[in-house]
């Protein structure tokens, strides 16, 4: 499918890849953690880091300095997943939290204060909705995709602006 979303989602939109990822942005390093931390069998986790491995999410590395401990860790690629899941707690928190109120809060290190809301944001700073913004073919789309950003445009927008505006 050539849609950056359904690739991305290829990658790691799998329910335990997430939550492994989530777990290394919690500290967590050791197999024996991830495993009781998650609650996952040692098969299903052993393929799901077979996979973040593969796929450059995370990378194994010697906890100890004679190396004979392993751990795994973030790579940059897998760092940068860390807006999503801070979206999807914000959206969590908002949509599908408990009625005692979200588990964690992020805030910021340096002020204590809470995180903005992750989000598509105008130039000048303000928050946009999908119905704020105009889709454009990028260089890797085709007719099919021209087609459906004039589609999505017109439905969303009104508008009848050809898909090949952004070119």
């Amino acid at each position: 499918m050539n849609c950056s979303i359904a690739r991305a989602l290829d990658e790691i939109g799998e329910w335990w890849s997430l939550l492994i990822v989530r777990e290394c942005f919690l500290g967590t390093t050791r197999f024996d953690q991830f495993q009781e931390r998650l609650g996952i069998a040692r098969n299903i986790l052993n393929t799901r880091f077979k996979r973040l491995i593969e796929i450059g999410v995370i990378e194994k590395v010697a906890l100890e300095e004679r190396g004979r401990r392993e751990g795994y860790r973030l790579t940059s690629k897998g760092e940068e997943l860390f807006p999503v899941l801070v979206a999807l707690q914000q959206w969590g928190d908002k949509w599908a939290v408990s009625e005692n109120g979200p588990p964690i809060l992020m805030v910021e290190h340096e002020t204590g204060q809470a995180l903005r809301p992750v989000g598509p944001t105008s130039a000048s700073g303000h928050p946009l909705g999908f119905r704020d913004v105009r889709l454009e073919i990028g260089p890797g789309g085709g007719p099919s995709t021209a087609k459906r950003i004039a589609d999505r445009n017109f439905t969303v927008l009104g508008t009848h602006l050809r898909a090949d505006l952004g070119r």
